[in-house]
Parts: structure tokens; sequence; C-alpha cells
């Protein structure tokens, strides 16, 4: 299959530019990252995005979206110049302001005044984005810590394969791991899980490592390399030989 050779070998950077804006520290329990990119494409690009378990609230063109958990792999065309301004929130962090199961935004976009319930200004930089924040966020919900924690430890530690390994390590029933997920993550912590081992495989082809895919396979609980590969073709949108051609 040809690829657009702007997507190869990190080309890709020449037309977009990504940033990290600091997050104020009045902030950081709720929000995981600011990000900021701009574009400029003679011709439209076909943009690849991968899952995070994060809900996005972002301000492109003058409209504000929130954008719950995408399962799968998604692309988005970027053409001529624009400029997009986001907040990813921390897993958890977003079931406060929304006032109802994380789950029921899980594959969706909306318009950000419908689940603000207020008038939303057009923000343009981070500052300002701030600002906006705090002036919608509500009081701080305990167990949105305790899901924050949860996704955390997936994330840090390589050997939660299974839920029922992450309840033995958070003392909680299978039971209670998958209500708290459904309601404050917006995605099934055997979905996170899945997610974070395969990201293991991107961090590693992205530092130009050499794989052991059996090894590899069998270390992320996986049956063989053949079912891991399938797995990350589901998640990623292309075989990890195929994405690792992007950096």
């Amino acid at each position: 299959m040809t690829r657009d050779a702007r997507e190869v070998g990190g080309a890709w950077r020449t037309h977009q530019r990504h940033e990290l804006p600091p997050v104020p520290a009045d902030l950081a329990p709720w929000v995981e990252r600011f990000w900021a990119v701009t574009w400029d494409y003679a011709e439209p690009y076909r943009q690849l995005v991968v899952p995070t378990p994060n809900v996005h609230l972002t301000f492109r063109s003058g409209r504000a979206t929130v954008t719950g958990i995408a399962t799968t792999h998604q692309h988005r065309t970027l053409e001529g110049r624009g400029s997009v301004l986001g907040v990813a929130f921390r897993p958890g962090w977003f079931r406060p302001l929304l006032g109802r199961a994380v789950s029921t935004l899980t594959d969706t976009t909306v318009d950000a005044a419908d689940v603000l319930h207020r008038d939303v200004p057009d923000v343009r930089h981070a500052d300002a984005l701030a600002g906006f924040l705090r002036s919608v966020l509500p009081a701080p919900d305990p167990r949105s810590a305790l899901a924050a924690d949860a996704v955390a430890a997936v994330a840090t530690d390589p050997g939660l394969t299974t839920v029922r390994d992450l309840a033995a390590h958070l003392s909680l029933s299978t039971r209670h791991v998958q209500r708290l997920f459904a309601e404050y993550v917006g995605a099934g912590p055997k979905w996170v899980i899945r997610l974070h081992r395969l990201r293991e495989v991107t961090e590693r082809l992205d530092a130009g490592a050499q794989v052991r895919w059996a090894a590899l396979a069998d270390e992320l609980g996986y049956a063989d390399q053949a079912h891991l590969t399938r797995d990350f073709r589901a998640m990623f949108g292309e075989s990890p030989t195929r994405y690792a051609q992007r950096y």
C-alpha cells in the first residue's frame, strides 16, 4: 500500500508544530496536559490519531468540543493552515464536571456548551484556557483520584495484564473496578490495560530498540506474536513495523 511521504520518517514535523504549554499547579489534579497543534498543508493530509485514556476539551475555529475516549484509532483530515488548542483531563477527573458516567461520552464528540451547560468563550491560548477551567471546575471528587491512581498503576506496572491483577493491586473486587472505570474513566479496565501494554510496543519502537517479538508478546500476556500484531493493528490502525516507520 502506497504511503503518503509526509507521514514517513518524521516528515510530518515539517508541516506541524506540537506544543505542551505548562499546566498551572492548581489545575494539576484535574489536567494531564495542555496541548496545541498548528499545521500548514498545501494538500489535505490524513492524520492518524491513536487512542488515549483521556477526555479532551478542544478549541478549534471558534468551536469548543468535548471528546470522550476513542476506543480505537481515528483519522482526521488537516488542510490549509489551522490550529487547535486542547486540554487532556486526567483519567477520572472529568466525571465531576460532567455530572454523569464518563462512559456516556465514549467514542463521541459533543459541543462543550452542551456538556458544561454554559456559553464557552473562544479560547486561543493556554492562559485563557486555565482561566476558563478555573471558572467551571466543581469541587473535587475523591473517587476521581482513585480512578486516576488505578490508570496510573496500569501505565507504570507492566505486570498488570488482567483486571484481576489490577483489582488485587487496588484491594478492590473486580466488579468494583469495572464500575469505577465505567463511571469515571469512560472505558473498561480491560481496554485500559490493553492500551497501555500496546503503548509499551510503540515506546520501544520510538526508541529504536531491537524488538524480540515472540518474547515481547509473552511478556505482555499475548498467546503469540500474531495475536499481538492483530491487537496492535486493531488499536493503532497498522502493524507495529509500519507504525514505526512514522518516526
